[in-house]
């Protein structure tokens, strides 16, 4: 493939490097229950997550809460998560293979993800795949996260490459629009929701073992314009699913 232009891939971290979501929405059901809130975190996740948590968490509450209170609770909650997920993290089936192989094919490899830089370490690291990303954006790095463009708007900048050679691989709504809001197309693994729930990906996969840099070229290939982000599923409210 040495004649082939150079693509990116900018892939998500939670829910797409590992499977982690369940994690994440008990450690947010333990916090509602300190806070005594009843609101459903799977659900809520099924529909928002890809946002910082603090962003997140504003939803929940049907009255303003001070930002420096919604990184109190941020915090509390990325504690559990990081407690319960302990001795569970492992990358998707196939990840590492993948990424060995988009790089030997001349692609440039980012990553976007709406986690703050420990928590980015606390991940990568311990799975030992830093080495494969060429740029790491987190939430420390952008004014505003997902579903806004400019985490993945960012490190397409920071790889230099254009949004419409980058390909962004999702496992959450609010990603999927943030990609199209950057003029990037996106590939998704249902690792959080149902394929169903997408507006537009490219394809839909379970994990990396049967996608190849071959596949990503064919599809890029085949689908050459982003889709339009839909204003109706970039909505940031929770609205009691």
């Amino acid at each position: 493939m040495p004649d082939t232009p150079a693509y990116a891939l900018i892939f998500d971290m939670d829910g797409v490097l590992v499977d982690n979501t369940a994690y994440q929405a008990r450690a947010f059901q333990l916090l509602f229950r300190d806070l005594g809130l009843t609101t459903n975190a799977r659900r809520l996740l099924e529909r928002l997550n890809g946002m910082p948590a603090t962003a997140i968490l504003k939803t929940v509450f049907t009255h303003d809460v001070p930002k420096k209170k919604l990184e109190e609770y941020a915090t509390q909650r990325e504690f559990l998560y990081r407690t319960l997920y302990w001795d569970k993290r492992r990358e998707v089936p196939g990840l590492t293979p993948f990424l060995q192989a988009a790089r030997a094919a001349g692609f440039k490899i980012g990553l976007g993800t709406g986690s703050i830089n420990e928590t980015i370490s606390y991940l990568i690291d311990h799975l030992n795949i830093r080495p494969y990303f060429d740029v790491i954006i987190g939430k420390d790095d952008v004014d505003n996260g997902k579903p806004h463009a400019d985490t993945y708007t960012l490190t397409a900048q920071k790889l230099g490459v254009p949004p419409e050679r980058c390909l962004v691989l999702e496992d959450a709504l609010m990603g999927e629009q943030a990609a199209y809001k950057a003029g990037m197309r996106c590939l998704t693994l249902s690792t959080s929701i149902k394929p169903s729930k997408f507006q537009a990906p490219l394809a839909v996969v379970k994990d990396f073992t049967t996608l190849t840099p071959e596949r990503i070229i064919e599809l890029l290939e085949q689908h050459p314009e982003a889709p339009k982000p839909s204003k109706e599923l970039a909505k940031r409210q929770y609205m009691q699913l």
